[in-house]
């Protein structure tokens, strides 16, 4: 009976101890846990870069302004070459100056512009072709200092005497030298000794141009005026009136005139009318 005990005693003890164990007899672990430690990453922080340069705008080009048209402010009277205001702002008592026969002396025509700018006055100077070919530099300087440049045929010739295609040959001549020259052609004609007609007015106006001849002649060419420059200043003073069309030449009597002339021409309240103000329309 005791014996019996003892050995059930032992089968239960025996039976205990295996459950404890791993099936190889090795004592079961726990595992490990490895802790993964994310460092938490701290956003890369990107070195500030340099702030981007902004090309300065360039600035707009200024658009060149178109050539302002002067308003026209005077009409010429086709009967007797005289001028009449058309515009509200206009005076009757203004006056055209014209000079003809050039550009031939730089002297004399440098004081006649030097004349003209001490005033603020304008002019027309009606030039012949052969001249602009033997001094083209002095053609430049009409225009450069601003003043206008008519036409005056190519040789100076009597005109009203030559055939049409003469006549357009003399007058387009002038018109292609004028234009290489300075950029833009004469607006204006004046027949050498005020002598034309139909056909020459036409062959002017087809090339654009206004025909004249004048109203006020200053005979600073006759002999009764050479070399006498009170002559020419009277001559022109005592045809005056409103609206004149003054005939003068580049001549070295008539610049040494000017400056008094034009003073005297203020004196009576008269202004000088700019050519760019004349409409070429008739």
């Amino acid at each position: 009976m005791n014996l019996r005990w003892t050995v059930t005693i032992a089968l239960l003890l025996a039976v205990q101890l295996s459950g404890c164990s791993s099936p190889d007899g090795s004592q079961a672990q726990t595992p490990v846990q490895t802790e993964t430690s994310e460092a938490a990453s701290a956003p890369i922080q990107t070195s500030a870069s340099e702030p981007q340069q902004t090309a300065a705008p360039s600035p707009e080009p200024t658009a060149t302004p178109e050539a302002s048209q002067t308003p026209m402010q005077y009409r010429m009277n086709t009967k007797t070459y005289r001028f009449e205001p058309i515009d509200d702002g206009a005076t009757d008592k203004a006056v055209l100056l014209t000079f003809d026969d050039g550009p031939k002396d730089t002297e004399v025509l440098t004081s006649m512009l030097d004349s003209l700018d001490r005033h603020g006055a304008k002019a027309i100077f009606f030039v012949n072709g052969y001249r602009v070919k033997q001094n083209p530099d002095l053609l430049k300087l009409i225009h450069e200092r601003g003043q206008t440049i008519g036409n005056h045929s190519y040789d100076h010739i009597d005109l009203k005497k030559e055939s049409e295609e003469v006549v357009e040959e003399q007058l387009s001549s002038v018109q292609k030298d004028v234009e290489a020259l300075v950029g833009i052609k004469p607006r204006f004609f004046r027949p050498p000794y005020g002598s034309g007609g139909d056909s020459v007015k036409n062959i002017a106006k087809n090339h654009g141009m206004l025909y004249m001849t004048w109203s006020n002649g200053s005979l600073d060419w006759d002999k009764s005026a050479k070399n006498k420059p009170e002559v020419v200043i009277a001559n022109v003073m005592e045809q005056l009136h409103p609206g004149a069309n003054i005939l003068m030449h580049e001549l070295q009597w008539t610049a040494d005139a000017l400056d008094e002339l034009l003073t005297k021409l203020k004196n009576e309240g008269y202004s000088f009318i700019d050519p760019a103000a004349i409409e070429t329309t008739n």
